[in-house]
């Protein structure tokens, strides 16, 4: 579904808080034949397609502040994993970092370029600086993030 919110910065996500990027193993995960394992692809860190699309994100802040336990709440069958980085991080990035809830899912947040001509365009140094600023959130056994 594209994102029907325009592309913004949201003040009120500090810089150390904590941005949550689920992964799913069969869409992020790839093997990795000059380290000898299985990692988490760079696919992981780009924004979907649309004119509007950023890199789906959850935000945690929001999702402690209403009770809700954030590792159980961004795992599914689908995205087992997930990755973390601090909005500081991709911010520091050229990147944004806005709300963008959906009905089955009020934490919903987005990442977008900050080039308003290309908000669902990140560069290939931002991809690259979102993945070596993620940590694990909910460790996928046997897969390394880098």
């Amino acid at each position: 579904m594209p994102s029907a919110v325009e592309p913004h910065d949201a003040e009120e996500i500090r810089a150390d808080q904590r941005i949550i990027r689920r992964i799913n193993p069969k869409q992020h995960v790839v093997w990795d034949k000059n380290k000898d394992c299985s990692r988490v692809s760079s696919k992981a860190f780009k924004p979907s397609s649309g004119p509007k699309g950023g890199m789906s994100v959850d935000i945690e802040a929001q999702i402690i502040e209403d009770g809700h336990n954030p590792q159980k709440y961004v795992t599914t069958p689908v995205f087992t994993g997930s990755v973390a980085f601090c909005a500081g991080e991709a911010r520091a990035l050229g990147l944004w970092v806005g709300y963008d809830p959906l009905p089955d899912n009020p934490y919903h947040g987005e990442v977008w370029n900050s080039d308003r001509d290309r908000p669902n365009r990140f560069r290939r140094g931002q991809e690259r600086g979102l993945h070596n600023a993620a940590t694990w959130y909910v460790r996928l056994e046997g897969i390394e993030i880098r």
